[in-house]
């Protein structure tokens, strides 16, 4: 699934791309993932052209010279081409945007679990739960102090309460793990045995996981392109499990609950 730091790289790479560039069609072909009438998706986005490219949690935004904008939530298998008309299309492509400059921006997704808005002015309010997104992790508006004052407001195990997107905007599966393995932090402890210190370690750690990963994926997305799958092989802990621990060298624990995979060091996350 993408998260925080792959959709912050996506918006670099077509932030330095498609801003001023015109839409000169737009072709729909699975329409399941789009949230508006076909027709009025084709005849929104043809003629028209791009401005920014934004990010707010989970969702890339494009803003559009009309003033509107389409945002895309890619879920777990949403996935972007960007590419010569010539260029192959890849499997379960919903939608493609035929630009300007002779590219294509495709939107492919293998489970066709994504969302995508077209949002009328800025009107936000109409795509469900944007409106309930925390504050961004990376945001100057996210003191030490606003972060604790939120996240003493939940309760349950410190890894569910993280991935609460009304907590903090854009934390996924693969970084929660990252983000308490850096913190030093069991997954399963409840947020209400957090010490202050606890809640400053966990803070520093969402900081600094994402900032860090956010500026690797964006320099790889910019050498090697657009990924058929997320860029994963900086991450310490999640999916490593039986390997050793690179901080004491302990086995790092692997649980899979319903769907989720979960990895930590029981030594070094006590």
């Amino acid at each position: 699934m993408p998260e925080l730091p792959d959709l912050e790289a996506y918006r670099s790479f077509f932030d330095r791309r498609i801003p001023g560039v015109g839409i000169e069609a737009a072709t729909v072909s699975i329409a399941l993932v789009v949230r508006a009438p076909k027709d009025d998706f084709i005849a929104t986005l043809t003629g028209n052209a791009f401005g920014e490219v934004e990010r707010r949690g989970k969702f890339i935004l494009f803003s559009l010279k009309s003033g509107n904008y389409l945002a895309i939530h890619p879920m777990l298998s949403g996935r972007f081409q960007y590419c010569p008309p010539k260029e192959k299309q890849r499997a379960k492509t919903c939608f493609t945007l035929a630009l300007a400059n002779g590219q294509e921006l495709r939107y492919f997704d293998e489970r066709l679990m994504g969302k995508v808005y077209l949002v009328r002015e800025g009107a936000f309010d109409a795509v469900p739960r944007f409106g309930e997104l925390g504050p961004e992790p990376l945001s100057e508006e996210l003191t030490e102090e606003v972060f604790g004052e939120r996240l003493r407001r939940f309760r349950g195990q410190i890894k569910n309460v993280i991935l609460n997107e009304t907590l903090v905007a854009g934390i996924g599966n693969a970084y929660a793990d990252e983000i308490l393995f850096a913190a030093g932090i069991h997954p399963y402890r409840k947020r209400t045995e957090l010490s202050a210190e606890d809640e400053g370690r966990l803070y520093r750690a969402i900081r600094s996981v994402l900032g860090e990963a956010a500026a690797i994926v964006t320099e790889r997305m910019e050498k090697e392109g657009l990924p058929v799958a997320e860029y994963r092989d900086h991450l310490k802990v999640h999916r490593r499990g039986g390997q050793p621990c690179p901080n004491c060298g302990a086995s790092i624990t692997e649980i899979t609950a319903g769907q989720r995979i979960t990895n930590f060091c029981r030594h070094c996350q006590a």
